[in-house]
C-alpha cells in the first residue's frame, strides 16, 4: 500500500467536515465519500490532489470497469460505479475552489468523473421490487412461536413495522413515549429517534389490520404493566444474553437498552421469512408493500398525499418513483382493463384536430 499524502489527508478531513457541518450530510454519506476518495487517492499512488490532471479521471474510470466485488468476485454494480464517480465529482468541484487548489483544478476538470451514460442509466433506472402482501407479513407473524417474551418482541417488531412502515434505525431507536397507542400514531422526533435526514413527522397507523394492531398493543401492555417500563425506556428492548452452565452463552430474555444498530431486526426479518417458507423480505421493503396496498385501495388525490406524507416524504414524487413501481403483471392487468374499453364517439370526432396538433409539432421539430 502506497504511503499516505499528508496533504491529501489534511483536505480529506476539511472537506469531510464540510458535508457534515456545511451540507448537514448523515454519517453513512460522508462515510460513504471517504471511501470513494481514498480509493481514488489509492489508485493513483496518494499524488498530490493539486497535481489532478482530467486523464486521471478517465484512467480511474477504466478501472472501475475492470474491478470486482471483493467479497463475491463479480465484476462492480452500475450503482457502486456511479455512486463512486458521483462523490468523486462532488469532492473535486469543491477542492477547485479551495485555497491553493483553485489555481491548479478546474471545474470542468471534476466533469470527467462524470458517470458513462449507459452506466448511469442502468444504476439509476427504477425496477420493480417484489415486496411482501400483508398476507404474507400474516404468515410471517404466524411462523414465530408465540412463546416467551422474545418471541412476542419479535412479532411486535414485524407487526409495528407495517403499521407504521418506520425504517429499521428508527424502529430501533423509538421510546415507549413516541407511540400513543389511544391516537393510533407514532412521533417520528429526531432528537431522540434515528429519523433520515432529521425530519420530525407524526405517522398515524396505516389501516392494514386490527390483527397487526392487537400485537402491538399486547406488547406495549406487556412492557409496561409486566416490565415495568417507563416512557423513556425502548420500545423494542435487545435481548440479553448471560451464561448459562454448561450451555454456554444464550439469550435469557430483554435487557432494558434498545440495540445500538438495526442487524438484529432484520435477522428477525430473515428468520421469519425462512421459517413461514418466503423470500427474504427486508425491514425497508415494507413501505413498497404499503404503497402497493395503497394502489389496491384506489384512494383519491388527497388521500394518496395523506398516505404519502405519513411515509414521511415531503412529495408524492417520492412515493411513486421510489417506492410505488407497479409490478409488470399488474400493468398488463390494467393495460388489458383500458383496451376492453369501447373508444368514445368524442374521440373518434376529436382524431382529426388531435392528428393535425402532432402533425404541426413534428413540423416545427423538423
Amino acid at each position: 500500500m502506497t504511503k499516505c499524502n499528508p496533504a491529501n489527508e489534511r483536505v480529506k478531513r476539511k472537506y469531510l467536515l464540510f458535508l457534515k457541518v456545511a451540507k448537514g450530510r448523515g454519517q453513512e454519506l460522508i462515510d460513504a465519500a471517504a471511501a470513494a476518495i481514498d480509493r481514488f487517492d489509492e489508485f493513483n499512488r496518494r499524488k498530490d490532489f493539486k497535481a489532478y490532471h482530467f486523464e486521471q479521471a478517465r484512467a480511474f474510470q477504466s478501472y472501475l470497469a475492470r474491478s470486482t466485488n471483493a467479497r463475491t468476485g463479480a465484476p462492480l454494480s452500475a450503482s457502486t460505479v456511479n455512486a463512486t464517480l458521483a462523490a468523486l465529482k462532488a469532492f473535486f468541484t469543491w477542492l477547485a475552489d479551495q485555497p491553493g487548489y483553485a489555481s491548479r483544478i478546474k471545474y470542468s476538470g471534476a466533469e470527467y468523473f462524470s458517470t458513462p451514460g449507459s452506466v448511469s442509466r442502468v444504476a439509476t433506472a427504477r425496477r420493480f421490487k417484489p415486496c411482501a402482501t400483508l398476507d404474507d407479513v400474516r404468515a410471517m407473524l404466524a411462523a414465530i412461536p408465540d412463546e416467551g417474551e422474545i418471541a412476542k418482541r419479535d412479532r411486535a417488531i414485524i407487526a409495528f413495522a407495517i403499521l407504521t412502515g418506520a425504517r429499521d434505525k428508527a424502529i430501533v431507536s423509538f421510546r415507549l413515549k413516541h407511540v400513543d397507542i389511544a391516537r393510533k400514531l407514532v412521533h417520528h422526533d429526531p432528537r431522540e429517534v434515528h429519523v433520515k435526514q432529521a425530519k420530525t413527522f407524526t405517522t398515524w397507523f396505516f389501516p392494514v389490520g386490527d390483527d397487526f394492531l392487537r400485537v402491538v398493543v399486547d406488547w406495549i401492555l406487556f412492557l409496561r404493566e409486566q416490565k415495568e417500563f417507563g416512557p423513556d425506556d425502548p420500545l423494542f428492548p435487545k435481548t440479553r444474553v448471560a451464561q448459562v452452565e454448561h450451555l454456554g452463552f444464550r439469550a435469557v430474555g430483554l435487557d432494558r437498552a434498545p440495540w445500538a444498530n438495526a442487524n438484529a431486526v432484520r435477522d428477525i426479518f430473515r428468520e421469519a421469512c425462512a421459517r413461514a417458507g418466503l423470500p427474504y423480505h427486508n425491514p425497508h421493503s415494507f413501505r413498497n408493500s404499503l404503497v402497493q396496498f395503497a394502489y389496491d385501495l384506489k384512494l383519491d388525490p388527497e388521500a394518496f398525499k395523506a398516505w404519502s406524507q405519513n411515509l414521511g416524504h415531503e412529495s408524492v414524487v417520492t412515493t411513486f418513483s421510489s417506492y410505488g413501481t407497479i409490478a409488470p403483471a399488474r400493468q398488463g392487468e390494467i393495460f388489458r382493463r383500458l383496451s376492453d374499453k369501447p373508444v368514445s364517439r368524442d374521440v373518434l370526432l376529436n382524431a382529426d384536430p388531435l392528428r393535425q396538433f402532432v402533425d404541426q409539432i413534428q413540423h416545427a421539430a423538423g
